[in-house]
């Protein structure tokens, strides 16, 4: 457990560090590296972390997955909130580091509705809906590991920073909000990013059950002898 507890600490570290540092030396360097290439750095941390770790804890980096792994009953409760602990953890380790690095940034990547914050939650609701939808598809119990997984959860997420992050951040991870937001005390709209994602990962985990899990309510068929 402590092996699993410790992967996720260094793949949420890696996930925030590489993610929102990208948005701050974007800010920095006056667009150097992009909204495509924030989107792409994303999705490939994310890519590289389920590689790295995806046999060990699963790589989940991500609090509303370790919940929503949990609602699919593919985790013990017992484990959640150590992972969830650890994730939010590694996340802060990381913007606390981005801080030391650029201590004149002023929102170290923290994510922040363009629009109005009913239109950012919405959005960031169904992002994750997607996500975790996604998830579910291509993992093995509470694991996303193997050449599928990585590709296609690093994909999604690229796909979605590209198109969704210019109005919401596309955070999809309350992990990744709330430890740039705490260590630059930019809170006010901090509520979307921790609720939403979590609403959505539950709305995931009900897709997946529509279309992947049998319908236990319904009789099994019987033979008769004219299907013989």
């Amino acid at each position: 457990m402590m092996k699993k507890l410790v992967a996720e600490f260094l793949g949420t570290f890696a996930l925030v560090f590489a993610g929102t540092g990208a948005i701050v030396i974007n800010d920095v360097s006056g667009g150097g590296v992009s909204h495509v290439g924030v989107a792409l750095t994303f999705g490939l941390i994310v890519l590289a972390m389920i590689y790295t770790l995806g046999d060990i804890s699963g790589a989940h980096l991500n609090p509303a997955v370790t919940l929503g792994f949990f609602a699919a009953r593919r985790m013990p409760a017992v484990e959640v909130l150590p992972y969830v602990v650890s994730q939010c953890s590694g996340a802060i380790a990381a913007s606390l580091l981005l801080r030391l690095l650029f201590p004149a940034h002023a929102t170290l990547g923290s994510t922040t509705p363009a629009g109005p914050a009913l239109q950012s939650f919405a959005l960031e609701i169904i992002l994750t809906a997607i996500l975790m939808f996604v998830i579910l598809g291509v993992s093995t119990g509470a694991s996303e590991k193997g050449i599928t997984a990585g590709i296609a959860v690093g994909a999604v997420i690229g796909l979605e920073a590209l198109f969704a992050g210019p109005i919401t951040g596309a955070s999809m991870n309350p992990a990744r909000s709330l430890a740039p937001a705490l260590v630059s005390l930019k809170l006010t709209s901090l509520w979307i990013y921790l609720i939403a994602p979590i609403l959505g990962a539950a709305l995931g985990v009900l897709a997946n059950r529509c279309v992947r899990e049998p319908d236990r309510g319904r009789a099994p068929h019987r033979a008769s002898n004219n299907d013989r």
